[in-house]
């Protein structure tokens, strides 16, 4: 019962030989040719090769950043990949005689955190993943949600603000733009400019070495900077807002939070936590859901294609 599951990243694809309990057996991994859509899927079909070698498999799936058909085929649109309406799973079958499945990759790892990782214990599961941008995925009822189309749970692009924040999308006010990791290092420098008032004064020094990234916003709120932590609090308080929104559409059991930004634990859970009680509607007539961190980190994505791949096989048999 062994499937293969492929991630496509920015700088790099993953893969991987998964089990039937989300294992992992084999991996492999090379450098992403991000701007060579051709090169892609040749590198994408050597590793399922090298993957498979002799042993077994039952399917391989491909996840990928982009929409992706109902179908788990078609790539309609991959911003990153030079992909347009790219018949993938095609052409990766016609030159390796395996089932393949395609599909977005936050569904992927979200559909691994449902099955194995945080989300295992309920049937109706929300996750965002906080990364340079906003990703999500929808589980309801034990199946993964896609919409009549397959670009459902693009849930970075709700919309938060009215007429807010350009976002790449080609709309505005995105969730996106309020509660991912850009956000929070354009909050983070907003505060910077704040030096005066002191709240500002390390992301202020921060910032005069070099610019604000990542690593250096990350490390003064491991350190407790008030400045460092309010910039987060802001980007948490912004994230539940928005799951309010969304729970009184789609009803979770549970929301789990994955991408880099979720290192901060319950430092990102506790505003997120208290901004959902401030703007969920009817609060206090109903369950609510709870809010946890992924247990999945870089391996969400391999596995979580590969399970979905083996879901789709066992669905036809």
């Amino acid at each position: 019962m062994h499937a293969i599951g492929i991630d496509i990243g920015g700088t790099k694809i993953a893969g991987a030989v998964v089990d039937e309990l989300g294992g992992i057996v084999r991996r492999n991994r090379r450098p992403s040719p991000a701007g060579d859509g051709e090169r892609i899927v040749e590198t994408v079909a050597e590793m399922i090769e090298e993957l498979a070698g002799d042993e077994p498999v039952i399917a391989a799936g491909v996840a990928a950043a982009g929409f992706v058909d109902s179908a788990q085929s078609t790539v309609y649109y991959a911003p990153n990949l030079d992909w347009r309406n790219e018949p993938l799973r095609e052409r990766l079958e016609a030159r390796l005689g395996l089932p393949i499945v395609v599909d977005n990759d936050a569904n992927a790892a979200g559909w691994a955190e449902f099955r194995f990782g945080a989300g295992r214990l309920v049937s109706d599961m929300c996750m965002l993943t906080i990364g340079t941008g906003v990703g999500g995925a929808i589980v309801s009822g034990d199946r993964l949600f896609r919409g009549g189309f397959g670009s459902g749970g693009e849930l970075g692009h709700l919309r938060l603000v009215p007429d807010g924040l350009p976002c790449g999308c080609g709309q505005r006010g995105c969730i996106e733009q309020y509660g991912s990791g850009r956000a929070l290092l354009r909050i983070a420098g907003g505060i910077a400019d704040e030096e005066a008032a002191g709240i500002g004064r390390a992301l202020a020094a921060a910032r005069a070495e070099r610019p604000l990234d990542g690593e250096s916003v990350g490390a003064l709120i491991q350190a407790g900077d008030p400045g460092a932590l309010e910039a987060l609090g802001r980007l948490g308080r912004n994230l539940g807002e928005a799951c309010a929104t969304l729970s009184a559409v789609l009803d979770p059991q549970r929301f789990v939070f994955g991408g880099g930004v979720s290192i901060a634990g319950e430092l990102l859970l506790a505003p997120i936590r208290e901004a959902f009680a401030a703007h969920l509607p009817a609060r206090g007539f109903h369950p609510e859901p709870d809010f946890v961190i992924a247990e999945f980190v870089n391996d969400a994505g391999i596995v979580g294609a590969a399970d979905l791949a083996r879901v789709w096989v066992a669905e036809r048999a």
